[in-house]
């Protein structure tokens, strides 16, 4: 076990070894391509720019790859030769230097030309929305290869979902300012995601995928879709606010201009500008007297009754020891009586002379009841209503009215009540 080794294990707990957890294994097993970049970023800003300086240079060099001691103290003429060497061996310590012992000539080793390489395209991806564009070359480089790393289609999916989620705050904001700067965002990554979006497709349509990559694909896909969707809700957004922008006169410009100067000036321009003007008082021109002092009347009298008046709870009482009366039971005697009736009910009967009684609100009563006979329901219940819809009754209407005296009623429906019996004689005649 090294040094390194014994550090690691001094953030772990006791009783976990490094090789024992899933995440940090590829790390320990990338040990030297890790080096080679620790050796690189390690210490003040000013030492590793002359690192990559001099890494860098000696790669560029395509057609002779091999430098001679003479002809790089020739090419870093400007840097002072004791640092120059101090950085070579320090690059030859760990790595990414190699030193041709036979030729007496330095080149760069495969693991410093795999740090320059990959250094090299991270530094073509520097502009607004270009991270997307550096992991989305990273996929199209493992596709190509047939090497599609699962970190690298994590990282493409968790920026869409970032920027997704950043898009939609900027619409629900409701800030014009917001609104344009995500449209633009949206249309500076525009063409990488049109690109990973023909990548994905390749990388789903392989057979051979693992599938946890492939429903990574999926998502990566869905989140595309998202994507281009969006450019069309920042429209309908932008449109919105078209409508409601106001427009100063006529003098060609809107409230969006002036919000628009008012971000570019600085400070002390925006303190010159408000010098004079928060201090006077507008005159309340559209506010009506009569409403303003009912306001008024509230906030000086009404306001500090309610403040003075006492909403306190009332002491505790113990409960009532009154007896209750119990809930009324339902009164089915008007029922009952209507069913006596309807049961000696012998020949048939219009209703004008059978249904009045008293008066009005037993008279419609005992109508209303009619409408329950040859319920099918009915066989199943018991009480004074079932027992009134199973009577062999068949109530028949002729859709017209037929004046009434007595009882209170003055018109009722014309027709007529008979037993089932004679109907099924009358339809034999």
């Amino acid at each position: 076990m090294t040094d390194s080794d014994d550090r690691l294990h001094e953030y772990l707990r006791a009783g976990v070894a490094a090789g024992d957890v899933p995440a940090l294994f590829p790390l320990l097993r990338s040990r030297e391509l890790l080096r080679a970049f620790s050796t690189l970023f390690h210490g003040g800003e000013e030492g590793v720019m002359v690192r990559l300086l001099v890494l860098r240079t000696i790669g560029e060099r395509g057609h002779a790859p091999d430098w001679s001691p003479q002809e790089l103290r020739d090419h870093f003429a400007y840097l002072d030769t004791t640092k120059l060497d101090t950085v070579l061996a320090r690059l030859r310590d760990n790595g990414l230097l190699a030193w041709e012992t036979e030729t007496q000539r330095w080149r760069i080793s495969p693991v410093g030309r795999q740090a320059l390489s990959a250094l090299s395209l991270l530094l073509q991806f520097q502009g607004d929305g270009d991270e997307l564009a550096y992991v989305t070359a990273q996929i199209a480089a493992g596709e190509a290869t047939g090497r599609v790393g699962p970190e690298d289609l994590q990282h493409l999916l968790s920026r869409l979902n970032e920027l997704r989620d950043d898009f939609d705050r900027a619409v629900l904001s409701g800030s014009e300012h917001r609104i344009r700067a995500a449209a633009a965002t949206l249309k500076s990554v525009w063409r990488w995601v049109e690109k990973g979006t023909q990548i994905v497709k390749l990388i789903a349509q392989d057979g051979e995928l693992d599938p946890a990559l492939h429903r990574v694909a999926q998502q990566i896909g869905r989140a595309q879709s998202a994507m281009l969707r969006q450019a069309s809700v920042f429209q309908r957004a932008l449109n919105q606010l078209d409508r409601h922008r106001v427009h100063l006169g006529g003098s060609g410009l809107s409230s969006s201009d002036v919000n628009r100067w008012l971000r570019s000036v600085d400070v002390e321009t925006l303190a010159a500008i408000s010098d004079g003007v928060l201090a006077e008082r507008l005159a309340p021109a559209f506010v009506l007297g009569d409403i303003a002092l009912d306001v008024a009347d509230y906030e000086l009298v009404d306001r500090e009754r309610e403040v003075a008046e006492v909403t306190g709870l009332p002491p505790a009482q113990g409960a009532p020891e009154e007896a209750r009366e119990l809930a009324a039971q339902a009164d089915f005697s008007l029922a009952e009586a209507w069913y006596d009736a309807l049961a000696n009910l012998a020949e048939p009967a219009d209703l004008a002379a059978l249904v009045p009684h008293a008066d009005f609100a037993t008279s419609a009563y005992r109508l209303s009841l009619l409408g329950l006979l040859g319920d099918p329901g009915a066989q199943s219940r018991v009480g004074a209503l079932a027992a009134l819809a199973r009577l062999p009754l068949r109530l028949n209407l002729s859709g017209k009215l037929q004046k009434v005296d007595g009882a209170d009623v003055g018109w009722i429906s014309a027709g007529s009540l008979a037993a089932l019996d004679d109907i099924e004689v009358r339809n034999d005649e």
